[in-house]
């Protein structure tokens, strides 16, 4: 499902149902970083990885261990930029050469409503004004889910290139649905930067274009930000 949502030079990975005990996968360093986790934090953090390693073979990158980084980022082998993903009934990764692609961001959740309080604490007044828009010309999606699990890429893509934080309130995404089609309601989105943005090859960006899927009980959400 992912895969469609990204250019072709990306490979992806995605696995569905419940987390297998996968645990057995985890090299020593990995298994360490999870040790006092509880058993479903790490069968998630085991499965989302048995994905990136299949995702490596797929590029003929050997399979090696996927550790946290700063604020947790993954770090990726040399020459490969990714992201991973995991919600309840489903796992994903997706990698892609740093020479076709700056970097890459991923989000999926099951499609529901957000918890109470939270759509407005992560969006912006416009956004909410977009969001009743929506509401009101194609119900039956959650567009906060969906606002939510773009916001959640646009950060995956943007720290790999900034290195620093980004809030919820320093990105105003704009949700377009595209009638494509296949099964599910897809889209685009853009995420307009409020606060300066990091450059790639010497460009500044403005701002993240992504696309999003609302299809099987998922929403899925990617960035992909291409070389200047």
């Amino acid at each position: 499902m992912i895969e469609e949502l990204l250019p072709e030079s990306v490979v992806a990975v995605e696995a569905f149902g419940d987390h297998e005990d996968q645990e057995s996968s985890l090299y020593p360093e990995e298994r360490q970083l999870v040790a006092r986790a509880v058993t479903k934090r790490r069968r998630e953090f085991a499965a989302v990885r048995v994905c990136a390693r299949r995702a490596m073979e797929k590029l003929g990158v050997p399979p090696q261990p996927v550790l946290s980084g700063e604020r947790g980022a993954p770090r990726w082998p040399a020459g490969l930029v990714g992201s991973m993903t995991h919600c309840d009934g489903y796992r994903a990764a997706a990698l892609v050469r740093a020479a076709d692609l700056a970097s890459l961001g991923i989000d999926a959740e099951v499609h529901g409503p957000l918890p109470e309080g939270v759509f407005e604490s992560i969006a912006l007044p416009a956004e909410q004004d977009r969001h009743r828009h929506l509401c009101t010309t194609r119900p039956g999606v959650h567009w906060g889910r969906v606002l939510f699990s773009a916001k959640e890429s646009v950060y995956k893509a943007w720290f790999p290139l900034a290195r620093a934080w980004l809030d919820f309130s320093e990105a105003d995404i704009e949700l377009v649905a595209e009638p494509e089609p296949g099964p599910g309601l897809r889209g685009r989105f853009h995420a307009r930067l409020l606060v300066p943005g990091p450059e790639v090859d010497g460009v500044r960006l403005t701002g993240f274009d992504g696309r999003w899927l609302v299809s099987d009980g998922l929403v899925l959400t990617t960035v992909a930000v291409p070389h200047h």
